[in-house]
């Protein structure tokens, strides 16, 4: 499933296919909004957004065997919900 068929899925239950490209588009951006100011977002049922900090590290170009240097950053994670794994099995 991609972020069109989401939108048609949404439009099902709301008025109109544009309406559910707004919610969706809100959901998306608050979600993103939260974890800029790292804040974690949690979805009972269904799961945890949260940020992780990657140091800075060296690593190797595979073609070359060249060390490079990989910059610290940070990164999103998820945590799926017990309830969600038992759906998914």
């Amino acid at each position: 499933m991609n972020k069109g068929d989401l939108v048609n899925e949404v439009a099902k239950i709301v008025s109109t296919k544009k309406q559910a490209q707004e919610v969706i588009d809100c959901v998306f951006s608050t979600l993103t909004a939260s974890l800029q100011r790292d804040e974690p977002v949690q979805i009972a049922g269904f799961g945890s957004f949260k940020t992780s900090r990657r140091e800075a590290r060296t690593g190797r170009n595979p073609q070359t065997g060249a060390e490079i240097k990989i910059a610290a950053r940070t990164v999103p994670k998820f945590v799926p919900a017990k309830a969600l794994k038992d759906a998914v099995n």
